[in-house]
C-alpha cells in the first residue's frame, strides 16, 4: 500500500501559494452534495438571526450540504477573522477589530433551539489576545452546558501559542472531547501552517490527555505527503495518546491556495484507517470526505462502545 517509490508526489514549499499550475482534475468517484433543503434552510436562518459564524461556511466545508440538511453544525466563535495564514484554509485572514462577549450568550440560545445532542464548537485563532481568546470559549462552554446539560460538548480548539494557562481555562470548563488539529506531516509545516509549530500542537494534545479528557485530532493529505509519512504522523499521534484521529482528503478552496498535489484513493483511506486501528486508537475516521467535525457524535459513541 506504499507509493513513495512508484508515484511521483510533488514537494509543497511556500512558493506554491497561488501557483498557477494547471490543477488536478478531481477524481470522478469525489461526489460533493449541493446545500439544499428545510432543514439547510431552517438553520441558515438561525444563524443569521443570531449572528453566528459557522466553520462548515467560512472555510467552504464540502459536507455543509449534507451536515446541515441533518441540522447540524460546526459553530464558529470569536468572530470570523483570523490572525493566522494557512495555506489550506479559506477563513479570512487579517486583525480583528472586536471581541463580541455576547456571543457565548447566541451560541448557547442556538444550541438550545436546534435541540443538539452533541455540539462541536470551534474558533478562529487570536493571537492578538493575550489569552488567546480561552475566557470566551469557557464561558461558551459554561452556557451551553447550563442550557443543555444534557448535549455533549466536542471543542476544536486554537493552540493558544503555548499557554498552558489559557489551555487549562477551557479545560476548567470541561467539554466532553477536546480537538486539536494537527493539519499535516512534519515536513510541510511551514507552507501549511507558518505559525503553527508541530511540538507545540503535540504538546497541547498531550497535557489534555494527562488531565482526563478525551483527546482528538485530525489532518490533511493530499498537500504533497508520502504513505509513509502519513504513517510516522499517526504514531506521532499515538505516542501524545490521542483518542480519536480523523483523516481526510485536501481540497484547494480557491486558486491563492496551495494546490492539491494528490487525490487519495478510497482504498488508501482504508489502508490509513486500518494501520491506525492497529496502533491502538480508540477509533480513526478516514475518507475524502472526512473532515474534522464530520459525523463527530458517531465518532465520540464509536469510541464510547469500544471502552
Amino acid at each position: 500500500m506504499n507509493n513513495k517509490d512508484n508515484v511521483a508526489i510533488p514537494t509543497v514549499t511556500a512558493s506554491t501559494l497561488g501557483s498557477s499550475e494547471k490543477r488536478l482534475k478531481k477524481p470522478d468517484w469525489l461526489k460533493v452534495s449541493l446545500p439544499t433543503g428545510e432543514p439547510y434552510n431552517k438553520l441558515k436562518d438561525l444563524m443569521q438571526t443570531h449572528e453566528l459564524h459557522t466553520v462548515c461556511e467560512s472555510a467552504a466545508c464540502p459536507n455543509r450540504g449534507e451536515c446541515w440538511s441533518r441540522s447540524t453544525a460546526t459553530l464558529m466563535i470569536l468572530g470570523n477573522v483570523c490572525t493566522r495564514s494557512c495555506g489550506f484554509c479559506n477563513v479570512i485572514t487579517g486583525r480583528p477589530t472586536e471581541l463580541d462577549l455576547d456571543e457565548p450568550r447566541r451560541v448557547a440560545d442556538a444550541v438550545r433551539l436546534m435541540q443538539l445532542k452533541y455540539v462541536v464548537i470551534t474558533s478562529v485563532n487570536r493571537d492578538e489576545l493575550v489569552d488567546g481568546g480561552a475566557s470566551v470559549w469557557a464561558e461558551t462552554i459554561e452556557r451551553v452546558r447550563a442550557q443543555s446539560p444534557n448535549t455533549g460538548i466536542e471543542v476544536l480548539i486554537p493552540d493558544f501559542c503555548g499557554n498552558w494557562d489559557a489551555l487549562q481555562t477551557v479545560l476548567n470548563a470541561k467539554p466532553d472531547v477536546l480537538n486539536h488539529n494537527i493539519e499535516t506531516v512534519p515536513r510541510l509545516y511551514l507552507p501549511v501552517r507558518p505559525q503553527g509549530k508541530l511540538d507545540r500542537s503535540l504538546e497541547l494534545l498531550s497535557k489534555a490527555k494527562e488531565a482526563g479528557f478525551k483527546t482528538k485530532s485530525g489532518f490533511m493529505v493530499g498537500l504533497g505527503e508520502t504513505d509513509d509519512e502519513v504513517i510516522e504522523l499517526l504514531h506521532m499521534l499515538k505516542k501524545s495518546n490521542v483518542d480519536l484521529v480523523t483523516i481526510g482528503q485536501y481540497m484547494q478552496p480557491t486558486p491563492k491556495h496551495l494546490p492539491v498535489a494528490r487525490w487519495v484513493a478510497p482504498e488508501m483511506f482504508d489502508h490509513f484507517h486500518d494501520e491506525g486501528m492497529k496502533m491502538g486508537f480508540g477509533e480513526v475516521f478516514a475518507g475524502p470526505l472526512v473532515r474534522s467535525s464530520y459525523h463527530a457524535e458517531e465518532q465520540a459513541e464509536k469510541l464510547a462502545a469500544r471502552r
